[in-house]
């Protein structure tokens, strides 16, 4: 045999007694997989359910703020919609989905 030869025959046999290289693999991609879901797409998940809930929970005479930025009372509730009063006599009718529960959260610890 030549020294090529030789040196193919190693590499070969290398790599046949390489049985568990593939199951290795799909743990550490597995692994990896359950360590995103558990620190990115749970907790955004958790945080969309609480939002949803938060806005299914907005009802007359809440303080609420909008991702806008605009602060004001609700003054009625109608389907997907707000009526929110800004200012003494100013209503303005807003989405429920543009209440911001966040920032509604901390003006409310103020």
């Amino acid at each position: 045999m030549t020294n090529t030869t030789m040196t193919l025959n190693y590499i070969l046999l290398q790599a046949a007694t390489d049985d568990g290289g593939w199951l290795s693999q799909l743990l550490i991609f597995g692994g990896i997989a359950l360590v995103f879901y558990f620190f990115m797409i749970r907790p955004q998940q958790k945080k969309q359910k609480e939002q949803r809930t938060f806005i299914e929970g907005v009802k007359k005479g809440d303080f609420v703020v909008t991702i806008g930025g605009l602060h004001g009372k609700v003054t009625d509730v109608e389907g997907d919609t707000i009526l929110l009063e800004v200012d003494r006599g100013v209503r303005i009718k807003i989405e429920k989905s543009s209440v911001s529960m966040d920032a509604t959260k901390r003006v409310a610890k103020k």
